[in-house]
């Protein structure tokens, strides 16, 4: 059997057309991921999952989306209740530190309940980027707390949910998107602070979590590592520090190559992307022009990024018998103390 390419790919809305069918056929991704136009009701969007699956031949294939809660959560109301934000739990945790952490952990398991019916099995959470000052709001209260201790205790509660519900992790944006100036959808953050500053801080969460299966990468400039090149496409940052240092060994996919952070046409970040040591292309908008130049640059898997992915393929867990209802009704009042 030939194997996926090293890709997740997008779609352009709430059905493949056949020129996507034909796409992901030929072209074999090793994922998909899902964003608000492509979720316009329940039926539909399980519909869309199967269609994509079928199309690679595999109907494990993992689906992604970021459904973390707050301004990031694709599936809306009235399909999917509106979440609070990670800054929210923080809050909680703020004041109860055990209140917190159950409800990181509840979200995250609410979130596999409603996910894991409409066939969606990857949920690119947690967030563990710790802002500083200052700091561009792309992350803001998308992120559990100002200090590593809280991001790492509050993202080791949401993984855990999600598990418990059946689903995979994501971890992001590894090494630590939280000192960025700059929205990296729009331009590359750039970040001077020293080594021995980033270690102490802004890693922190990411050695917590080492041990998941999934890391996106940030699309930053770390200039006491690489003064030329972003996290996603630096063979030094990733060699070194999130391989290394981190000690992070799972599959580690791109940030969206199609963000503005990233300079050259699609399929030289594509390219760019692979070289630097990613195991995955993580591409997002659907456009098929975009597509075809990311396919023409991704290569099969194999090697390491090959191992990483069966474990991914092999890691995914069974879910346990909880109650949505149950579970449901003890967050709303938990969310309600705070």
């Amino acid at each position: 059997m030939t194997e996926s390419k090293a890709m997740i790919l997008g779609s352009s809305g709430p059905q493949l057309t056949q020129d996507e069918i034909l796409l992901y056929r030929d072209e074999r991704p090793w994922g998909f991921i899902l964003f608000a136009r492509n979720c316009v009701e329940p039926a539909q969007i399980t519909d869309l999952v199967a269609a994509m699956r079928d199309a690679v031949g595999r109907p494990d294939a993992p689906v992604l989306i970021d459904q973390e809660g707050g301004r990031v959560q694709r599936i809306r109301p009235p399909m999917i209740e509106r979440y609070p934000s990670a800054a929210a739990l923080g809050a909680l945790y703020k004041n109860d530190r055990e209140m917190g952490l159950r409800a990181a952990w509840l979200m995250s398991r609410l979130h596999a309940f409603d996910l894991m019916k409409l066939g969606i099995n990857v949920d690119c959470l947690p967030v563990l980027d710790v802002p500083v000052e200052g700091a561009s709001n792309v992350i803001g209260d998308r992120a559990y707390g100002f200090d590593p201790k809280t991001v790492s205790e509050m993202g080791q509660a949401a993984a855990d949910g999600l598990k418990a519900g059946g689903m995979l992790p994501v971890m992001k944006h590894i090494p630590g998107h939280g000192r960025g100036l700059a929205d990296s959808h729009h331009e590359l953050p750039v970040v001077s602070a020293s080594r021995a500053e980033l270690e102490a801080h802004d890693f922190l969460p990411f050695v917590a979590l080492k041990n998941e299966l999934m890391a996106m990468s940030a699309h930053i400039v770390f200039t006491a590592i690489d003064t030329e090149e972003p996290a996603t496409i630096s063979r030094k940052v990733i060699e070194d520090v999130i391989r290394g240092h981190i000690g992070f060994d799972g599959l580690l996919m791109s940030d969206d190559s199609s963000m503005n952070a990233l300079k050259g046409t699609i399929g030289e970040r594509a390219a760019r992307i692979v070289g630097g040591g990613c195991d995955i292309v993580l591409h997002c908008n659907g456009l098929m022009d975009e597509m075809r130049a990311v396919v023409n640059e991704a290569i099969p898997l194999g090697g390491e990024a090959l191992r990483r992915a069966k474990a991914v393929e092999q890691g995914f867990p069974v879910a346990d018998d909880a109650q949505g209802d149950t579970l449901r009704d003890e967050f709303h009042g938990l969310i309600g103390v705070a």
